[in-house]
């Protein structure tokens, strides 16, 4: 297993999550649904977050996205490390929208440079473990705080934060109980990690 070929969220109205992600954030391709209303209270373990090549298009995304019915949880704000923002899409999920750039080099272009999912994790080496047995390698690592898989040139990429953190900088309470409404779907056989984050082949989810 060394490729997550697109996630799967489980949505109340997957019609209206549709219309989100392919009008508002243009992730149709890595991006799947499936009706669910398993029981989720609040923070459901993980992010997602996209990255953008400069200030414009992290504005004109998180505009998008509050256009079509997100929430915020953190304004666009500049940093020491670049510019971000992160909402909550109409169906729950947690996106962040950020770029390292410092300034623009000319208007928004919509175009997403790289989709990253970030896994909280109640252990870190005990996940990161898990995930080097099952064929993946590490590309970049801060002790027990981050890990960053090397997926190669998967239209989703794979991270591990730990969960008080992810959620910190999120902008929300690490509390959360019931299901992740979140499937990975890559090229292997299923499994479900140390946090109860379930991966199907995404042949199988694509048939659903």
């Amino acid at each position: 297993m060394n490729s997550i070929e697109s996630v799967t969220l489980e949505v109340a109205d997957p019609t209206a999550a549709d219309r989100f992600y392919t009008e508002a954030l243009g992730l149709d391709t890595r991006i799947r649904l499936r009706a669910s209303e398993a029981p989720t209270t609040g923070f459901r373990g993980f992010t997602l977050s996209v990255t953008v090549s400069q200030p414009a298009d992290v504005s004109a995304l998180i505009d998008a996205a509050l256009d079509a019915g997100a929430s915020v949880l953190k304004p666009v704000t500049k940093s020491f490390w670049g510019h971000g923002g992160v909402v909550r899409a109409p169906d729950g999920a947690i996106w962040k929208v950020a770029t390292s750039a410092k300034k623009d080099t000319g208007p928004a272009t919509g175009k997403i440079d790289s989709v990253v999912l970030l896994l909280g994790v109640a252990d870190m080496a005990a996940s990161k473990r898990f995930y080097l047995e099952h064929g993946l390698t590490v590309a970049k690592s801060f002790g027990r705080k981050y890990v960053e898989f090397d997926t190669g040139s998967s239209p989703v990429k794979l991270a591990l934060y730990g969960r008080r953190a992810l959620a910190k900088d999120a902008g929300v309470s690490p509390d959360g109980t019931g299901s992740h409404r979140l499937v990975i779907n890559g090229d292997d056989t299923p499994f479900t990690d140390p946090d109860g984050f379930a991966w199907e082949p995404a042949a199988k989810t694509a048939a659903l």
